[in-house]
């Protein structure tokens, strides 16, 4: 499929990018029902670069991930961790930014270091990395990445379908569903700026991980084109930019 990606965009003038519809401030709805957010500024930006517009599609997570979109999407701008597993399936063109993994109680809670968390309950999003953590599983296929260090033994593990619904059961309280929740800093802070009554255990990743823009797998021609436009927008200082609008903090990838 060598060179079919990037003439398919340049001939419709339009880029599909898969994305969520519900992860702020990554990527989430607005009150206008409009897409906005960290990952949707960036695909927007490399649409802009590549002269064509940009429309966005919200499948499940693990279709997302799981390639063989046939031509489905061109693009995929989801925060994705570039795990070995996944490189079977699908490319990485670029690291864009980097999450810390932080562990989030309910503010009243009596947990205050990850040594308290074990035999706890802790929450999850389901195929994701936080779920490959907490089941010891993780395995970040990117350079220089530092060995994952495993410092929980949970007593139980909750899945859920998105992002938010781990918080919407630990701002009940410490033990009502889930004692605890593994999540991106930045989602984690995003909860607690919207009202919801919990904390970050301070000091205490449980890891780091690189994010990547996705694509099907074996468009050399696309992919090039791709780290291309990433690498401009990394020199010129927009991650940077769009990272500090929507987190308050530079996690653009140097």
């Amino acid at each position: 499929m060598a060179g079919e990606t990037l003439d398919r965009v340049m001939d419709r003038g339009e880029m599909v990018v898969a994305t969520n519809s519900g992860w702020p401030p990554q990527s989430f709805l607005n009150d206008d029902n409009e897409m906005v957010g960290f990952d949707i500024d960036v695909a927007t930006e490399i649409a802009n670069r590549l002269g064509v517009e940009v429309r966005f599609e919200t499948p499940d997570w693990a279709t997302m991930t799981g390639g063989r979109w046939k031509g489905r999407y061109d693009l995929g701008v989801g925060s994705v961790t570039p795990t070995k597993a996944r490189a079977q399936v699908i490319d990485f063109p670029g690291t864009y930014y980097y999450s810390p993994y932080v562990w989030v109680v309910h503010e009243d809670a009596d947990i205050q270091t990850v040594d308290d968390l074990n035999g706890k309950v802790i929450g999850v999003e389901t195929a994701t990395t936080s779920e490959d953590y907490i089941r010891r599983q993780l395995d970040i296929a990117a350079p220089d990445q530092p060995p994952i260090e495993y410092k929980v033994e949970p007593g139980d593990i909750r899945t859920y379908a998105e992002s938010m619904l781990p918080f919407d059961d630990l701002r009940l309280g410490q033990g009502v569903r889930v004692d605890a929740v593994i999540a991106p800093e930045q989602t984690a802070g995003q909860a607690i700026e919207n009202g919801y009554p919990l904390r970050i255990i301070e000091d205490e990743y449980a890891f780091r991980e690189p994010l990547v823009v996705i694509t099907e797998k074996g468009d050399e021609e696309w992919n090039n084109k791709i780290t291309e436009t990433l690498n401009a927008m990394k020199e010129e200082g927009v991650i940077a930019e769009f990272s500090t609008k929507w987190y308050g903090k530079n996690y653009a990838a140097e």
